[in-house]
Protein backbone atom coordinates (compact mmCIF):
# COMPACT_ATOMS: atom_id res chain seq x y z
CA UNK A 1 0.00 0.00 0.00
CA UNK A 2 1.61 3.44 -0.82
CA UNK A 3 1.53 6.35 2.42
CA UNK A 4 1.49 9.26 0.53
CA UNK A 5 2.01 11.48 4.06
CA UNK A 6 4.15 10.69 5.92
CA UNK A 7 5.47 12.08 9.39
CA UNK A 8 9.33 11.50 10.36
CA UNK A 9 10.63 12.77 13.78
CA UNK A 10 14.92 12.98 14.12
CA UNK A 11 14.38 14.67 10.14
CA UNK A 12 17.59 17.44 10.77
CA UNK A 13 20.43 14.87 10.12
CA UNK A 14 21.37 11.44 9.72
CA UNK A 15 18.83 8.47 8.70
CA UNK A 16 15.55 10.89 9.31
CA UNK A 17 16.81 13.67 6.83
CA UNK A 18 18.18 10.83 4.24
CA UNK A 19 14.68 9.35 4.73
CA UNK A 20 13.32 12.48 3.68
CA UNK A 21 15.24 12.73 0.79
CA UNK A 22 14.64 9.32 -0.73
CA UNK A 23 11.11 9.29 0.19
CA UNK A 24 10.32 12.85 -1.55
CA UNK A 25 11.92 11.47 -4.45
CA UNK A 26 9.51 8.84 -4.36
CA UNK A 27 6.46 11.76 -4.62
CA UNK A 28 5.46 11.69 -0.89
CA UNK A 29 4.52 14.09 1.44
CA UNK A 30 6.48 15.03 4.11
CA UNK A 31 5.79 15.79 7.60
CA UNK A 32 9.07 16.43 9.41
CA UNK A 33 10.42 17.51 13.15
CA UNK A 34 13.07 17.82 15.02
CA UNK A 35 14.71 20.29 17.54
CA UNK A 36 17.07 22.03 15.06
CA UNK A 37 14.02 23.79 12.98
CA UNK A 38 16.83 25.71 10.75
CA UNK A 39 18.13 22.57 9.46
CA UNK A 40 14.02 21.36 8.94
CA UNK A 41 13.70 24.53 7.35
CA UNK A 42 16.84 24.15 4.94
CA UNK A 43 15.75 20.80 3.80
CA UNK A 44 12.36 21.56 3.40
CA UNK A 45 13.76 24.23 0.33
CA UNK A 46 15.67 21.74 -0.75
CA UNK A 47 13.22 19.60 -1.23
CA UNK A 48 10.42 21.13 -2.81
CA UNK A 49 13.05 22.87 -4.97
CA UNK A 50 13.57 19.44 -6.54
CA UNK A 51 10.45 17.91 -6.54
CA UNK A 52 8.25 20.61 -7.07
CA UNK A 53 4.54 18.54 -6.53
CA UNK A 54 5.80 17.28 -2.72
CA UNK A 55 4.06 19.11 0.02
CA UNK A 56 7.17 19.29 3.37
CA UNK A 57 5.98 21.17 6.57
CA UNK A 58 8.21 21.09 9.10
CA UNK A 59 8.00 21.58 12.73
CA UNK A 60 9.92 21.77 15.69
CA UNK A 61 9.71 19.16 18.20
CA UNK A 62 11.99 17.63 21.05
CA UNK A 63 10.51 14.04 21.51
CA UNK A 64 11.74 14.57 25.58
CA UNK A 65 8.73 16.93 25.61
CA UNK A 66 6.13 14.69 25.36
CA UNK A 67 3.04 17.00 25.54
CA UNK A 68 4.22 18.72 22.49
CA UNK A 69 4.98 14.93 21.01
CA UNK A 70 0.89 14.77 21.29
CA UNK A 71 0.72 18.54 20.18
CA UNK A 72 3.04 18.36 17.15
CA UNK A 73 1.54 15.13 15.14
CA UNK A 74 -2.63 16.09 15.79
CA UNK A 75 -1.06 19.47 14.28
CA UNK A 76 0.57 17.52 11.12
CA UNK A 77 -2.58 15.25 10.99
CA UNK A 78 -4.52 18.23 10.54
CA UNK A 79 -2.46 20.01 7.84
CA UNK A 80 -2.41 16.75 5.39
CA UNK A 81 -5.78 15.99 3.53
CA UNK A 82 -6.68 12.89 4.64
CA UNK A 83 -4.11 13.13 7.61
CA UNK A 84 -0.88 11.25 8.20
CA UNK A 85 -0.78 7.74 6.82
CA UNK A 86 2.60 6.73 8.23
CA UNK A 87 5.01 7.97 10.75
CA UNK A 88 8.43 6.68 11.54
CA UNK A 89 9.71 7.23 15.20
CA UNK A 90 13.14 7.55 14.14
CA UNK A 91 14.40 10.52 16.79
CA UNK A 92 16.90 8.23 18.86
CA UNK A 93 20.76 9.09 20.48
CA UNK A 94 23.57 7.10 21.05
CA UNK A 95 25.24 8.96 24.64
CA UNK A 96 26.81 6.97 27.01
CA UNK A 97 29.45 4.91 28.56
CA UNK A 98 30.45 1.67 30.54
CA UNK A 99 28.06 1.84 33.85
CA UNK A 100 30.23 2.95 37.06
CA UNK A 101 31.80 5.00 35.01
CA UNK A 102 30.32 8.11 36.02
CA UNK A 103 28.27 8.43 33.28
CA UNK A 104 24.86 8.04 34.29
CA UNK A 105 23.36 11.21 33.42
CA UNK A 106 24.67 10.25 29.49
CA UNK A 107 23.20 7.03 29.98
CA UNK A 108 19.88 8.18 31.69
CA UNK A 109 19.37 10.56 28.83
CA UNK A 110 20.04 7.64 26.15
CA UNK A 111 17.36 5.92 27.30
CA UNK A 112 14.67 8.49 27.95
CA UNK A 113 15.44 9.28 24.67
CA UNK A 114 15.47 6.06 22.49
CA UNK A 115 12.94 4.14 24.89
CA UNK A 116 10.49 6.75 26.62
CA UNK A 117 10.07 9.51 24.08
CA UNK A 118 9.50 6.09 21.91
CA UNK A 119 6.15 5.45 23.38
CA UNK A 120 5.31 8.88 23.20
CA UNK A 121 5.45 8.91 19.58
CA UNK A 122 3.71 5.55 19.25
CA UNK A 123 1.21 6.39 21.39
CA UNK A 124 0.52 10.09 19.34
CA UNK A 125 0.56 7.83 16.16
CA UNK A 126 -1.35 5.34 17.18
CA UNK A 127 -4.18 7.42 18.52
CA UNK A 128 -4.32 9.22 15.27
CA UNK A 129 -4.22 5.93 13.40
CA UNK A 130 -7.18 4.02 15.59
CA UNK A 131 -9.85 7.34 15.17
CA UNK A 132 -9.47 6.01 11.73
CA UNK A 133 -8.65 2.27 11.51
CA UNK A 134 -5.50 3.18 9.34
CA UNK A 135 -1.82 3.67 9.05
CA UNK A 136 1.71 2.50 9.25
CA UNK A 137 3.78 2.63 12.74
CA UNK A 138 7.39 2.07 11.60
CA UNK A 139 10.40 1.77 14.81
CA UNK A 140 13.99 2.50 13.85
CA UNK A 141 15.52 -0.20 16.52
CA UNK A 142 19.20 -1.24 15.98
CA UNK A 143 20.61 -4.54 14.89
CA UNK A 144 22.58 -4.05 18.66
CA UNK A 145 19.13 -5.08 19.90
CA UNK A 146 19.98 -8.98 19.18
CA UNK A 147 22.49 -8.78 21.66
CA UNK A 148 24.17 -7.04 25.03
CA UNK A 149 27.06 -4.22 24.14
CA UNK A 150 29.81 -2.58 25.90
CA UNK A 151 30.95 0.83 26.73
CA UNK A 152 28.85 3.28 24.43
CA UNK A 153 26.77 0.46 23.28
CA UNK A 154 25.72 -1.42 26.91
CA UNK A 155 22.52 1.33 27.53
CA UNK A 156 21.98 2.08 23.81
CA UNK A 157 21.94 -1.73 22.60
CA UNK A 158 19.00 -2.27 25.58
CA UNK A 159 16.83 0.92 24.71
CA UNK A 160 16.75 -0.87 20.85
CA UNK A 161 15.86 -4.36 22.36
CA UNK A 162 13.28 -2.38 24.31
CA UNK A 163 11.98 -0.64 21.10
CA UNK A 164 11.99 -3.71 19.83
CA UNK A 165 10.03 -5.99 21.88
CA UNK A 166 7.07 -2.40 22.04
CA UNK A 167 6.71 -2.54 18.52
CA UNK A 168 6.00 -6.55 18.34
CA UNK A 169 3.42 -5.74 21.55
CA UNK A 170 1.86 -3.19 19.52
CA UNK A 171 1.56 -5.70 16.36
CA UNK A 172 -0.30 -8.08 18.71
CA UNK A 173 -2.57 -5.30 20.27
CA UNK A 174 -3.52 -4.41 16.32
CA UNK A 175 -4.21 -7.88 15.24
CA UNK A 176 -7.39 -7.71 13.01
CA UNK A 177 -7.22 -3.99 12.48
CA UNK A 178 -6.11 -2.23 9.37
CA UNK A 179 -3.16 -0.79 10.86
CA UNK A 180 0.24 -1.75 10.60
CA UNK A 181 3.24 -1.51 12.99
CA UNK A 182 6.93 -2.24 11.06
CA UNK A 183 10.47 -2.50 13.34
CA UNK A 184 13.56 -2.37 11.26
CA UNK A 185 16.97 -2.85 12.00
CA UNK A 186 19.91 -1.17 10.98
CA UNK A 187 23.00 -2.29 10.65
CA UNK A 188 26.48 0.46 10.83
CA UNK A 189 25.19 2.98 8.67
CA UNK A 190 27.30 6.02 8.44
CA UNK A 191 25.25 9.02 10.12
CA UNK A 192 25.81 11.83 12.61
CA UNK A 193 25.83 9.18 15.54
CA UNK A 194 28.85 7.60 14.48
CA UNK A 195 30.70 9.72 12.39
CA UNK A 196 33.87 9.45 14.80
CA UNK A 197 33.65 5.74 14.61
CA UNK A 198 36.33 4.36 12.38
CA UNK A 199 36.38 0.55 13.00
CA UNK A 200 33.14 -1.03 12.63
CA UNK A 201 32.21 -3.72 10.69
CA UNK A 202 30.09 -3.66 7.49
CA UNK A 203 29.88 -0.02 7.38
CA UNK A 204 27.87 1.34 4.57
CA UNK A 205 27.10 5.15 3.00
CA UNK A 206 24.05 6.22 4.41
CA UNK A 207 22.57 6.41 1.61
CA UNK A 208 22.73 2.85 0.83
CA UNK A 209 22.11 2.02 3.94
CA UNK A 210 19.00 4.22 4.04
CA UNK A 211 18.07 3.00 0.64
CA UNK A 212 17.29 -0.54 2.25
CA UNK A 213 15.81 0.96 4.99
CA UNK A 214 13.16 2.28 3.00
CA UNK A 215 12.36 -0.30 0.87
CA UNK A 216 11.80 -2.29 3.85
CA UNK A 217 9.50 0.13 5.25
CA UNK A 218 7.27 0.32 2.16
CA UNK A 219 7.42 -3.20 2.20
CA UNK A 220 5.56 -3.08 5.78
CA UNK A 221 7.76 -5.81 7.01
CA UNK A 222 6.92 -6.41 10.19
CA UNK A 223 10.58 -7.01 10.78
CA UNK A 224 13.73 -6.20 8.71
CA UNK A 225 17.50 -6.19 8.85
CA UNK A 226 18.99 -4.32 6.47
CA UNK A 227 21.17 -4.09 4.83
CA UNK A 228 19.95 -7.51 4.16
CA UNK A 229 23.96 -8.03 4.06
CA UNK A 230 24.78 -9.23 5.90
CA UNK A 231 22.81 -8.62 8.66
CA UNK A 232 19.82 -10.89 7.75
CA UNK A 233 21.82 -13.05 8.47
CA UNK A 234 24.58 -11.97 10.96
CA UNK A 235 21.73 -11.03 13.49
CA UNK A 236 21.41 -14.94 14.25
CA UNK A 237 25.31 -15.74 14.30
CA UNK A 238 25.40 -12.61 16.85
CA UNK A 239 22.47 -14.23 18.69
CA UNK A 240 24.53 -17.13 19.52
CA UNK A 241 28.57 -15.40 19.90
CA UNK A 242 30.44 -16.21 22.92
CA UNK A 243 31.24 -12.98 24.51
CA UNK A 244 34.02 -11.99 24.03
CA UNK A 245 33.58 -11.98 19.96
CA UNK A 246 31.16 -8.68 20.45
CA UNK A 247 34.26 -6.61 21.64
CA UNK A 248 35.24 -6.17 17.89
CA UNK A 249 31.46 -5.16 17.50
CA UNK A 250 31.67 -2.17 19.58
Amino acid sequence: MERQNILITGASSGLGMEMAKQFAAKGRNLALCARRVERLEALKATLEQQHPGVKVLVKSLDVNDHDQVFEVFKAFEAEFDGGIDRVIVNAGMGKGASLGTGYFEANKQTAITNFVSAIAQCEAALELFRAKDNGHLVTISSVSAVRGFRRALTVYAATKAALSNLTEGIRVDLLGTNIKASCIHPGFIRSEINEKVDKVPFMVDTDIGVAAMVKAIEAEKPNAYVPGWPWAYMRHILRWAPLKSLRGMS
